[in-house]
């Protein structure tokens, strides 16, 4: 169903769904105001999805365009996949934001600006010749502008702030104005206030009055103008508890739980890096669940350190982005050398070098699955969402501990700031998988610390333990005894076996999300693209559409299915953040001739612009792309078990002719 506009008359059919984004300077507050409205949407019972948008500049000049902070949010009485194409309601706190966000708005939808911040001199920082509230230039929108900046001071002028103190409430006038245009409640805001300022009850209290005064101001602008409320329904959820999470507190909480699963204390070394120190930041706080944080003075003394906190015994982790990855790069060769469990979460960002340190990419695929020296092979786990990263972190602590290798766990910046609500899992649902250190020699009265089972993992032996004295490092290794061997044959077995170990990894087989097993078209995913893929698919399916969506989680080693599950399918189309990386994946792989669909704009994909790429591959012209979101109609879409209608499947050496030619 189509989203309708939030200004619509009263008698207008109830909206599924609304898409507000909050945008102004980065000194505003809008990840803060749009923090607290996602806190009061989920306690509200909708499910959302949100975006945080910064700048890339620590404190740009106030007012510029490369200034501009966003916060994005898509709620409603469905389920949410993606933070929504096209805003229904923009919030422009001064005109750098009204100008960098405006082209996004869907036509019709509400902008609402601070005409205190529409000066002479903002207007030349954002590059307008004219005041576009004056000139006719938003005339396709409806605009409710006012006066925020003074309708704030005077709200706060019972407490005696000066005027910078005054305009910083903006923020929180705003979010009252918000919340009663949705009928959220004010009371959790309020208790949320008191406690950030606990101490200085003047601030507080000022706070809280500019929040009511923009609640209040939306009775009387409903009153005089084209605002009024809007109500949308809880969606239906499973019964259970629930959490607004984001990817960072994901992977925090994950880790801790792949730990206690194993029943190893976590060690987590990091260096402060954009979007990665969130996980530092979480996992400091979360100290009693035998935690120990370490934050380094580099990024390769913070791996090296965690793989000394594997070799003592404890679950090593470390985190960064793609420019503090590439620095750790020997540091991964050595501990897959040592052959020591592992984690290495790396919040994907734009790049290369310092690149867009707060935009969002899928550009280190080829990094995290070839990008060491020497043949290093090493799992690589992505996660699609920031609740799925929970169940991500577990696999990774599961296999790095199981086979004795450092494991990779992709996110981005997306996922990492990103929110959505959370079904907090059972504990007593995951397999618990508790670690066996060897205890006394394993070869009758000789030590072979290299001796593999049948995962062909070797023995983890924590150092001190009597008689199991042992040599470790990075030179390479004898097979089984570990001592030092450069013969060629040797080395040649050993990097065998090491290639051998990850090959064999066992992982679950790849399903097909929607859609049939074989058909026309297979839109092939990983990461944080599966949002807007999937509701891209679900829309061409409703048109007839002969397309499914397959989403891997496992992208080293790949699923042992998925080869025969793509050549099922007349055509593959990968679209990913970055320039074609996972479509050589698998044209490699599986010799398929999949074709890429990339974007490197530092902004996730849009559903729109995913129908369109789906529908060149069909007779028909691509319709209903307004940015709205569809739940599946599953009786009208076929069994996903049924094979293609004509049981045809694209041969290999056609395919590799076609790639060729």
């Amino acid at each position: 169903m189509a989203t309708q506009q939030v200004d619509a008359p009263q008698d207008a059919e109830t909206p599924e769904a609304v898409v507000v984004r909050f945008a102004g300077d980065s000194g505003d507050g809008m990840q803060l105001t749009g923090g607290q409205f996602t806190l009061s949407t989920a306690l509200a019972g909708n499910d959302l999805a949100t975006f945080p948008d910064f700048p890339a500049e620590i404190r740009a000049p106030q007012g510029t365009l490369f200034g501009v902070s966003a916060f994005q949010i898509n709620f409603g009485s469905r389920q949410i996949d993606t933070a929504g194409d096209a805003p229904d309601v923009l919030v422009a706190m001064n005109p750098a934001a009204l100008k960098t966000n405006i082209a996004a708005v869907k036509p019709g939808g509400l902008v609402i600006a601070d005409t205190g911040e529409f000066t002479k001199r903002n207007l030349e920082k954002a590059k307008y010749t004219s005041n576009p509230i004056e000139d006719g230039s938003l005339a396709k929108w409806d605009v409710l502008a006012f006066d925020i900046s003074a309708q704030t001071v005077e709200a706060v002028k019972p407490f005696g702030l000066g005027n910078k103190d005054a305009l910083r409430c903006k923020n929180m006038w705003t979010l009252g104005l918000a919340l009663w245009m949705f009928g959220r409640p004010r009371k959790p805001i309020h208790d949320w206030l008191r406690a950030k300022f606990k101490g200085k009850a003047e601030l507080a209290e000022a706070n809280i009055a500019a929040l009511d005064a923009g609640h209040a101001y939306g009775e009387t602008a409903e009153l005089s103008g084209p605002l009024h409320q809007c109500h949308l329904d809880p969606v239906p959820a499973a019964p259970g508890l629930y959490r607004t999470i984001t990817g960072a507190e994901a992977v925090a909480l994950g880790l801790i739980a792949g730990a206690r699963l194993l029943r190893l204390p976590l060690f987590f070394g990091g260096y402060p890096i954009t979007p990665a120190s969130a996980i530092l930041h979480h996992l400091a706080r979360l100290k009693e669940f035998s935690v120990t944080t370490f934050q380094a003075e580099d990024e390769i003394a913070a791996i090296c350190a965690a793989i000394g906190a594997s070799y003592a015994g404890s679950l090593g982790v470390t985190s960064s982005s793609g420019p503090g990855i590439a620095l750790k790069g020997e540091a991964m060769g050595l501990a897959i050398m040592t052959e020591l469990p592992l984690v290495i979460v790396n919040s994907q960002r734009g790049g290369p070098s310092t690149g867009l340190p707060t935009k969002t990419e899928q550009s280190d695929l080829y990094q995290a699955v070839y990008g060491r020296n020497g043949d290093a092979p090493m799992p690589v786990i992505a996660a699609r969402s920031p609740a799925d990263v929970f169940e991500c972190a577990i696999e990774a602590c599961r296999i790095a501990v199981q086979y004795m290798t450092p494991v990779m766990l992709l996110t981005d910046g997306y996922i990492a700031n990103a929110a959505e609500p959370w079904l907090v899992p059972d504990p007593e649902a995951f397999e618990r998988m508790p670690v066996e250190f060897l205890t006394e020699k394993n070869a009758g009265d000789q030590l072979l610390p290299y001796k593999r089972d049948e995962r062909g993992a070797r023995p983890w032996i924590k150092p001190g333990t009597p008689g199991l004295m042992h040599r470790i490092g990075g030179i390479e290794k004898a097979v089984d005894t570990g001592h030092l061997d450069y013969s060629p044959g040797n080395h040649q077995a050993m990097t065998d076996a090491r290639r051998d170990k990850i090959a064999g990894i066992r992982v679950r087989d790849q399903q097909v999300e929607v859609g049939n097993r074989s058909g026309k078209l297979a839109v092939v995913g990983w990461g944080s693209t599966y949002g807007p893929i999937h509701q891209a698919v679900l829309r061409a399916r409703r048109k007839g559409m002969d397309v499914s969506h397959i989403h891997v989680r496992h992208v080293w080693p790949l699923p042992a299915n998925l080869g025969d599950l793509l050549h099922g399918f007349d055509k593959v189309l990968v679209p990913e953040m970055n320039t074609g990386q996972f479509k050589t994946v698998l044209r490699d792989q599986f010799l398929v001739d999949a074709q890429p669909l990339t974007k490197v704009s530092g902004q996730p994909f849009q559903i729109a612009e995913l129908e369109a790429a789906i529908a060149t591959y069909f007779d028909e012209v691509p319709g209903n792309a307004g940015g709205e979101e569809i739940e599946p109609n599953l009786q009208q879409l076929p069994n996903p078990e049924a094979g293609h209608d004509d049981g045809t499947t694209p041969r290999d050496l056609r395919m590799m002719h076609e790639r060729d030619n």
